[in-house]
């Protein structure tokens, strides 16, 4: 590639502000092929591939926010959702722009579907967002609002610095990623919430523009082949995959896949993005769900974006006793040993414990590294 091929720019954004791209291969008439997500982009000289944020520049596929983020926060990490992963503490999370699914219901939009990085103010070197959750006594950093694995440069270069200082990574991501970028992407992970956002096919291509197969497989991979500390989020749309077959259909692959100690979240929809005309789930829909998925075998079952204490709290799959109350993101007793097991029981509670609980409570803070 020429010297001046290298110093043109990419929508107006300087050859400096480009990063290397991983997971690619080089493809006829100077395309650059993507193997990070299924949907294997073939992208062309100065174009986007789906997710906007990977593109082709002088023939190599870069990343175009690596170091660049839409703002930084600092959450309870119950709002992940994470409710087996050091609760109570306080997590560093942050984003980029774009999105490689087209979830027409999707509550982070402005965000995941932006396409001008003005959406992205603020920005920030890996080290410094390390040192910036050391400061801020974050024990994790969050991957967070719009989905990481597009982003996988810099998130696993964020993780790397991490854990250098001692802080844990999370990945909120749909889990829309490829068996070859998979290892990379989760060995520098320490937890994952995916989104399982549906159990039909029909949802996946009409509503994500996507499949539900290799959600599935990433799933299994991550419960099998990993040490991620792993929970699971459905968000229930009225209408649309709140059917009681379907949840059926898909606690009974959880238990026998996943097995019945692997958190599932169901959280409640609101009308948003391309979705405004689908009324907000109704707290009876969660409750229902959540009780057909007990019934079903799963032991760790959650409601979210609703008022709903016993559907928060955390209780032991062993003898049900009451081990983690919590009532929307503030928690109450907490009954677990230090290494973190039923005290009544003894049965270990499936997840990451610090022996003592966190107490950032409800608070949401913006910061700036």
């Amino acid at each position: 590639m020429s010297s001046e091929r290298k110093e043109t720019t990419l929508d107006g954004i300087a050859p400096s502000e480009l990063h290397p791209a991983r997971f690619w291969t080089p493809a006829d008439g100077g395309k650059v092929a993507c193997h990070l997500c299924p949907r294997a982009c073939v992208v062309g000289e100065g174009q986007r591939a789906y997710c906007f944020v990977r593109a082709n520049h002088g023939g190599e596929m870069v990343l175009t926010t690596w170091g660049r983020s839409s703002g930084f926060c600092i959450d309870p990490i119950e709002k992940k959702p994470l409710n087996h992963f050091l609760p109570g503490s306080s997590v560093l999370s942050f984003g980029t722009a774009g999105c490689n699914l087209g979830c027409k219901f999707c509550q982070n939009w402005d965000i995941s579907k932006a396409r001008q990085f003005d959406k992205l103010a603020s920005k920030a070197t890996p080290e410094a967002i390390a040192a910036a959750a050391v400061a801020h006594g974050c024990k994790s950093v969050a991957f967070t609002y719009n989905d990481p694995v597009i982003f996988a440069e810099w998130a696993i270069d964020v993780a790397a610095a991490c854990r250098e200082v001692g802080v844990r990574s999370v990945a909120v991501t749909a889990g829309y990623i490829t068996p070859q970028a998979r290892p990379d992407f989760y060995a520098a992970m320490d937890a994952a919430n995916v989104d399982l956002k549906a159990f039909t096919e029909g949802f996946y291509q009409k509503l994500c523009a996507a499949h539900l197969e290799p959600v599935k497989e990433t799933l299994a991979w991550l419960r099998h082949e990993t040490r991620v500390c792993l929970e699971v989020t459905t968000l229930l749309i009225p209408g649309h995959n709140d059917s009681e077959a379907e949840l059926d259909a898909l606690c009974g692959w959880f238990v026998e896949t996943l097995g019945p100690e692997v958190p599932l979240h169901f959280t409640a929809f609101h009308p948003d993005h391309k979705m405004t005309d689908i009324s907000a789930t109704p707290p009876a829909t969660l409750i229902r769900a959540r009780q057909q998925a007990l019934r079903a075998g799963l032991r760790h079952v959650y409601t979210g974006n609703v008022h709903d204490p016993a559907g928060q709290s955390t209780r032991c799959a062993g003898c049900d006793a009451l081990l983690i109350e919590r009532d929307w993101y503030e928690l109450g007793a907490w009954r677990l040993t230090r290494d973190g097991a039923c005290p009544d029981c003894g049965h270990g509670l499936a997840g990451r414990f610090d022996g003592s609980p966190g107490a950032w409570g409800p608070r949401r803070l913006r910061v700036a590294p």
